[in-house]
């Protein structure tokens, strides 16, 4: 994580921020939730568990 840019860290966080599923199988869904979810330190966290739950 430290090695990226602030701007594209901040792009990933939006990207995740307004991720849907849409076409999307679960799989790959899962697979891109998983993926920029670690640029978003607030779901990164084992307490932030539920908040995922209720967000996605």
């Amino acid at each position: 994580m430290k090695y990226f840019p602030a701007d594209v860290k901040n792009k990933k966080v939006i990207e995740f921020m307004e991720l849907k599923q849409g076409n999307l199988s679960v799989t790959e869904y899962l697979a891109k939730f998983e993926a920029l979810c670690v640029f978003s330190p607030h779901y990164n966290t084992v307490e932030a568990e539920e908040d995922k739950c209720v967000k996605f």
